[in-house]
């Protein structure tokens, strides 16, 4: 199983993806790692990336997944994974893919994006990133959690979420419980 903890920039992906990963003593793969430094070089100078520039990203990712599910049963991603053709390019690392989708307000992630340091991705690219997210559909196997959550508690959502037998969406229950 690959699970992606996906969102746009300064959603926590990082952090939640490693605690979950711990949670569920699954090797993990930080997303950001995989970039090419021409794309690191590019959204530094606050130019956001196209689809062009992600494919051997993805690809990357893949390629590790790929690598390490040959040797364990599970694996967390991070990864921003904003529209569907993405993630259905990481799906060819292995098709039991699962989402954890981070989301939250503009103002909690610009607040977030405001205060890193020695990140490569400026705040001004959030804009350009909630411009392109593709928010899973029903068909795909997601549950959405709210950012403004402690972490702690993020991480136990999830993990109470993969554990469930068939694992299904939740993305349209958790909308309506966030409402």
């Amino acid at each position: 199983m690959i699970i992606v903890v996906m969102g746009v920039c300064g959603c926590g992906k990082t952090t939640i993806g490693q605690k979950l990963a711990e949670r569920l003593d699954a090797a993990f793969v930080e997303g950001d790692e995989l970039h090419p430094a021409s794309n690191k070089d590019k959204m530094a100078a606050g130019i956001p990336l196209d689809d062009d520039d992600r494919e051997p990203w993805l690809d990357a990712i893949a390629a590790k997944a790929a690598e390490l599910l040959s040797r364990a049963p599970c694996l967390v991603v991070s990864c921003s994974a904003l529209k569907r053709s993405y993630r259905n390019r990481l799906r060819t690392a292995g098709q039991d893919l699962k989402l954890v989708y981070l989301t939250g307000s503009k103002s909690l992630l610009q607040a977030r994006m405001n205060e890193r340091r020695g990140h490569f991705m400026p705040p001004g690219l959030l804009d350009s990133q909630l411009a392109t997210l593709q928010v899973p559909e029903a068909d795909e196997t997601a549950i959405r959690l709210d950012i403004a959550e402690p972490p702690d508690a993020i991480v136990e959502r999830a993990f109470a979420f993969l554990k469930q037998p068939s694992s299904s969406s939740q993305t349209d229950k958790q909308k309506e419980t966030q409402s």
